[in-house]
C-alpha cells in the first residue's frame, strides 16, 4: 500500500509541477473572466432598472461562467503541453499569446458592460473607434 501511495503521490507532484508556469497566466484569465461576469451582472441589473422591469440573476448565466473559465483553462493548459512537451519551446509564446488573446476578449465585454452601465459618451466613443479599427483590419486581411 505505501508502493501505491508513492507512485501516486509522485504522478501528482509531477502533473503539478509541469503546470506550475501556468499558474501566473491561469489567475489572470480567471480574474478578467470573473470581472466580466460580475460587470455583465451590474449592466444587466442597470437596464432591467431604467426599463422599470423586475430585475433577478439566471443560474445559467454563473454556470456559463464556470464552463468559460473550464474550457478556457483546459486550452491554456493543452496549448502549454504542445508547446513545452511536444515542440519543446522554453518560452511558451504561444500559450501566452492565447492567454493574452483571451483576455483581450474579456476586456472588450467589460467595455461593452460599461456602456451598457453607464451613459457616459467617452466609453461608446471609445466603443466605436475601436469596432472601426477592429473592422477595417479585418477587411484589410
Amino acid at each position: 500500500m505505501g508502493a501505491l501511495y508513492r507512485y501516486c503521490s509522485g504522478i501528482a507532484s509531477s502533473i503539478v509541477a509541469l503546470f506550475a508556469p501556468l499558474t501566473p497566466l491561469v489567475w489572470s484569465v480567471v480574474g478578467f473572466i470573473l470581472f466580466d461576469f460580475l460587470t455583465g451582472v451590474w449592466a444587466s441589473l442597470a437596464e432591467q432598472r431604467r426599463e422599470g422591469k423586475r430585475w433577478a440573476l439566471e443560474s445559467r448565466l454563473a454556470w456559463h461562467t464556470i464552463e468559460k473559465m473550464g474550457f478556457a483553462t483546459t486550452t491554456l493548459a493543452m496549448t502549454f503541453v504542445i508547446e513545452i512537451v511536444i515542440l519543446q519551446s522554453p518560452t511558451y509564446e504561444m500559450t501566452r499569446l492565447l492567454a493574452g488573446f483571451i483576455c483581450g476578449v474579456e476586456l472588450w465585454s467589460f467595455v461593452e458592460n460599461a456602456c451598457r452601465i453607464s451613459s457616459s459618451p467617452l466609453l461608446r466613443h471609445i466603443r466605436k473607434i475601436v469596432s472601426k479599427e477592429f473592422n477595417r483590419r479585418i477587411n484589410d486581411e
